[in-house]
């Protein structure tokens, strides 16, 4: 039985207790959640066994993000991958995805299962493309044996892109950059050139059987997201959307977890109208979105331009958000864009679950807080999403104005005259600090 069954028979499982606790929640409450659809608990029956540590996806549960990792026929090697890997968990992802297209990525999908903790996530489609001349030679059963072989290494959720129809086809004609998911493009290619539908769409109960067999996650995959702000919000997209409002009552009815894909490039103002959307459509089944990209203008810092539409995404009911690194648009992520990438999206999702009122979320903040009044750096930098940068930057300060001989009673310890210091005002114009002597004067003058 999957984790979907377990619940709606009444049944806590150890994975349900473990996601509780993470969440400050109650295993009933989780119980419930996964019952309904609302949450669900990536967890391969395999990688359970390897030791994995369940998390929860939806909305209530704090917002969790992925880093989409992997090697490309142009560039990456299974270790580098790895050590990619290794960065985005160290710096806060919830979850990975190995998206490789390149050489050996069946070994480098098994070594990332094997050496991580967290949910991984895979497009099987990628597998099957890559050891073909060209798509329109697969064969159903080579997609379905695929997903099967993944299964059994230990994938937690997939990406299928099974809503997107052939009938869909023309509403894209309209569109700046037509289909910019890969594996949507592949997909609507196969269609063309066989004349039929979607094998995807057309198999989707055996694939169900797969996934209940293992519990893998769905993640229907949004083949008709848009890729430019133009794009958004058309007849494509929603299209897709209702097709996958269909295939998640069938996924559930087979068992199975369910979570959905979205878009993509989406202006500020159409956010909220997608997410509402959406929950409307798919049943409140968790959500989960690349970004959204909230312009197009910014290449070398999609990061920025697609965490401020992830952050808004979250707050209006996004459940997991999938990462944007500077290189975006450019090339694959090296590991400083990987860091860049990740510390971008945990702020958004965690300002997202401070803005929900969710248990515990603004304590770290209020921590943080109180260590800045203070000038407990070490505080400071034990609380911060990214230590060493923060450390860094107060060491760079501290240095200048030793350097400069700005201050040059300036002691180890960080202190002048034994008083701690603003390293961005200094010793008189520091606000904090003069309100400390503030507050110790009217303590005097009460007296």
């Amino acid at each position: 039985m999957t984790q979907y069954l377990k619940a709606q028979a009444g049944q806590i499982t150890p994975e349900m207790e473990l996601v509780a606790k993470k969440e400050c929640l109650s295993p009933e409450t989780i119980r419930e959640e996964v019952a309904a659809g609302r949450m669900v608990i990536p967890a391969n029956r395999i990688h359970l066994q390897k030791g994995l540590s369940a998390i929860g996806i939806g909305k209530a549960a704090t917002t969790k993000i992925n880093a989409n990792l992997g090697n490309s026929a142009l560039a990456g090697d299974s270790l580098c991958e790895l050590a990619k890997v290794n960065c985005a968990i160290y710096y806060g992802a919830d979850t990975v995805m190995d998206l490789s297209t390149g050489p050996d990525i069946d070994i480098l999908r098994q070594r990332v299962i094997d050496a991580v903790q967290v949910p991984v996530g895979t497009v099987p489609l990628y597998h099957v493309c890559e050891q073909l001349d060209d798509i329109v030679d697969m064969k159903p059963k080579d997609f379905i044996d695929a997903v099967e072989h993944q299964a059994k290494q230990g994938v937690d959720y997939m990406t299928i892109h099974c809503a997107l129809l052939r009938s869909h086809l023309p509403l894209v004609d309209s569109r700046l950059t037509g289909i910019v998911s890969r594996g949507g493009s592949l997909t609507a290619k196969w269609m063309v050139a066989h004349q039929e539908e979607n094998p995807f769409y057309t198999y989707f109960d055996e694939l169900c059987e797969i996934m209940r067999e293992y519990d893998i996650t769905w993640s229907l995959g949004d083949g008709l997201r848009p890729g430019c702000v133009h794009d958004a919000s058309d007849a494509a997209q929603f299209a897709e959307l209702s097709v996958m409002g269909e295939l998640i009552k069938k996924a559930w009815s087979h068992g199975n977890q369910v979570m959905i894909e979205g878009p993509g490039h989406v202006p500020m103002d159409q956010i909220e109208m997608n997410m509402k959307r959406q929950a409307k459509e798919c049943f409140d089944a968790p959500f989960y979105v690349l970004g959204p990209v909230v312009c197009d203008i910014a290449p070398g810092y999609d990061h920025i331009t697609s965490s401020i539409g992830a952050a808004m995404a979250a707050m209006y009911g996004a459940a997991m958000l999938c990462y944007v690194t500077p290189k975006e648009h450019l090339g694959l992520p090296n590991m400083e864009d990987v860091r860049n990438g990740v510390v971008a999206y945990k702020i958004a999702a965690h300002a997202a679950d401070i803005a929900l009122h969710r248990p515990g979320a603004r304590d770290r903040d209020d921590q943080m807080a109180k260590a800045r009044y203070r000038f407990d750096w070490e505080e400071q930098f034990k609380l911060a999403l990214d230590p060493e940068r923060a450390r860094d930057f107060y060491n760079e300060a501290r240095k200048d104005a030793q350097n400069q001989a700005l201050h040059p009673t300036l002691n180890p310890d960080g202190t002048i005259n034994g008083e701690h210091y603003c390293t961005m005002c200094g010793p008189k114009f520091c606000a904090m600090k003069t309100t400390a002597d503030l507050n110790r004067l009217r303590a005097e003058k009460n007296q």
